[in-house]
């Protein structure tokens, strides 16, 4: 009986994860495609709020995904899909981009709280682009993961392959700015607070995300063991 009710309570935390797993990529989902549906039919950036109708798709395009958000809520999508499939997922290159996911999410919605919110403002459908891309993706996704984990999944190694994917960003950044005088974020435009500041804010971000990266491996450890 002991076994029978252990396997039940299993069964119901394994469809609670996969349900909640599945409504927050049905979130991001939608809000990238209406994201993108904005920006075919000339609507706001959810986030810039701007609207640049005068650019070429394309360089529109490699705007949107130029965004650290964009790309944080991208890793959420993979993570999510195959966590609703499987909540017991596991695999050193999953584990990167899991962890990947829960950095990225967090620290965008940390950065767009404190720092971009009161720069950004919006309506209609470009408004709930935002709630979701700034809001429901980073809080859902921790909490999901507090809530259902998978694990144990990070190990020293897995924090530093994470890191792989911001460094790159910075670079990418940084030298796309220079060549077409654009920056996704006005915290890291150098041609309006100097390279100073703007490497400054930049070692800010990856300190902030080197703690949050130690912190969660160590809840990682000290929590209840999820879908081993």
């Amino acid at each position: 009986m002991g076994d029978g009710i252990r396997l039940g309570a299993w069964q119901s935390r394994r469809l609670a994860a996969r349900l909640w797993h599945g409504v927050l990529a049905a979130v991001v989902a939608f809000a990238l495609i209406s994201q993108l549906w904005l920006l075919l039919t000339g609507g706001a950036d959810a986030n810039s709020g701007r609207t640049d109708t005068h650019l070429a798709l394309t360089e529109r395009l490699v705007r949107l995904f130029s965004y650290f958000t964009i790309q944080s809520n991208l890793f959420v999508l993979v993570a999510t899909i195959t966590l609703a499939i499987n909540p017991a997922r596991d695999g050193r290159r999953w584990r990167v981009i899991r962890l990947d996911a829960l950095l990225g999410i967090v620290i965008t919605g940390l950065v767009f709280g404190i720092v971009l919110a009161k720069l950004v403002h919006l309506t209609g459908l470009a408004f709930w682009v935002t709630v979701g891309f700034h809001y429901v993706s980073p809080w859902m996704t921790l909490l999901g993961w507090l809530l259902f984990g998978p694990r144990p999944r990070i190990s020293w190694s897995t924090v530093g392959l994470s890191f792989i994917w911001p460094a790159l960003w910075i670079v990418y950044t940084f030298v796309h700015g220079a060549v077409i005088r654009w920056y996704p974020y006005p915290f890291l435009n150098p041609d309006r607070i100097g390279y100073p500041s703007a490497l400054w804010n930049t070692v800010i971000i990856l300190m902030g995300a080197g703690i949050l990266a130690l912190a969660l491996k160590a809840l990682d450890r000290w929590l209840p063991v999820k879908e081993r």
